[in-house]
């Protein structure tokens, strides 16, 4: 018998070519006279704004730009763009580029209208609104936050901490492939198994509201992402893949923001959070340890969904062989596609390993998901297995 559940997603959502270069017209009734943009440099440098900017302009909208986003934003980041933001008096915000830049969008366009205070909206559903008109535009094929209600802000001693509430939502999701053809093959390649992570944590998560819905997105995004990843990191003009790449990233996010991930999003953070590594790669490094860990109980999911990725497990009939064969293959996969797999290649030593499991347990929304409970002691094993 199917539980109840709920599922909230982006109110609309555009996918479509060469779409931000009309960014005034899809997102006209949201708007207003003065949209506030948030952004990074990197975006500026390559020139990705200069068409959407332009069509802001020539449709009469007085634009303010926060271009100050960096990876892993820390509270400093927010606090500028907020006091930007009391300044200009936008009636819009707009997110342009990465999982950073959107997480920094979503909680200015909170903080500009609510009289919230940040520290009590940490958490889950804690975040109440109102806020500001809100526009996302992902320039990268990874994260799927602009269709997920959460915002992570990395805070004092390196701690990652994360709003999660439906009022974080966008008004309008607006996708746009071209955006992201110019991606180095490292980020393609790490934001893409981000993605893939997203899938495959939601499709097993513990969570109550894991939803046949979360369970068939999961699905859908996997196949996209399992058989475009490689021809988008090798041939990184092409479109059909960055496209499905995209697509596939979007649905991943729709499937964990109502199914949420777990640990290995738990013990990804301090390696982010601590050292600086992007996001996406502190994923890879432990996910096939993680999997792995998660086997005895969850090796039925995972052997359920692992063919969309690699067809030939589908020859493997037993559950506990297949998932034990995914967790290689996806270990195999993050070599092929040239990301580190290893901490020590990233700077982490034995001797940080204890912190690291320390920190890990701060992360009680996301462990309390994960099909097998897991200790301190249970993360200091996955750490020491991916050194």
């Amino acid at each position: 018998m199917i539980g109840a559940f709920s599922f909230n997603t982006s109110a609309h959502i555009v996918f479509e070519p060469r779409a931000a270069a009309e960014l005034a017209r899809h997102a006209a009734p949201f708007l207003g006279p003065r949209p506030l943009i948030v952004t990074d440099k990197g975006i500026i440098a390559c020139g990705l704004l200069d068409a959407p900017l332009a069509s802001l302009e020539a449709a009469g909208h007085s634009v303010s730009v926060f271009d100050e986003v960096t990876a892993d934003p820390a509270l400093s980041i927010l606090d500028a763009a907020s006091v930007l933001a009391d300044r200009v008096r936008p009636t819009s915000v707009i997110g342009f580029g990465g999982g950073s830049s959107l997480d920094v969008a979503k909680l200015v366009a909170l903080l500009a209208k609510s009289e919230e205070d940040l520290d009590e909206a940490w958490g889950v559903g804690n975040a109440k609104g109102p806020r500001l008109p809100l526009v996302l535009v992902p320039t990268t094929a990874g994260t799927g936050s602009e269709v997920t209600p959460i915002s992570i802000i990395t805070v004092e001693d390196d701690e990652k901490r994360g709003v999660v509430s439906p009022i974080l939502l966008p008004d309008l999701a607006l996708l746009d492939p071209d955006l992201t053809l110019g991606l180095p093959a490292h980020v393609t390649a790490a934001t893409g198994v981000d993605a893939m992570v997203h899938a495959i944590e939601a499709f097993a998560s513990k969570s109550a509201n894991n939803n046949p819905v979360s369970k068939a997105l999961a699905v859908e995004a996997l196949k996209l992402l399992g058989s475009n990843i490689e021809t988008a990191v090798l041939e990184p003009a092409n479109r059909a893949a960055r496209g499905a790449m995209l697509l596939g990233s979007m649905l991943a996010g729709m499937a964990f923001a109502n199914s949420p991930v777990a640990a290995v999003h738990a013990l990804a953070y301090p390696i982010g959070g601590t050292f600086h590594v992007p996001h996406g790669l502190s994923n890879a490094l432990v996910l096939p340890h993680v999997l792995a860990f998660n086997a005895p109980a969850a090796a039925q999911a995972y052997a359920e969904i692992a063919p969309y990725v690699f067809p030939e497990l589908s020859l493997l009939g037993d559950f506990e062989q297949r998932a034990a064969a995914f967790a290689d293959e996806l270990h195999v996969l993050c070599e092929e596609l040239g990301l580190q797999t290893r901490l020590r290649d990233v700077g982490i030593s034995a001797g940080d390993l204890p912190k690291m499991a320390r920190d890990a347990m701060k992360q009680t929304r996301l462990l309390v998901n994960n099909p097998r409970e897991l200790g301190e002691a249970d993360a200091l094993a996955i750490y020491q297995a991916a050194l």
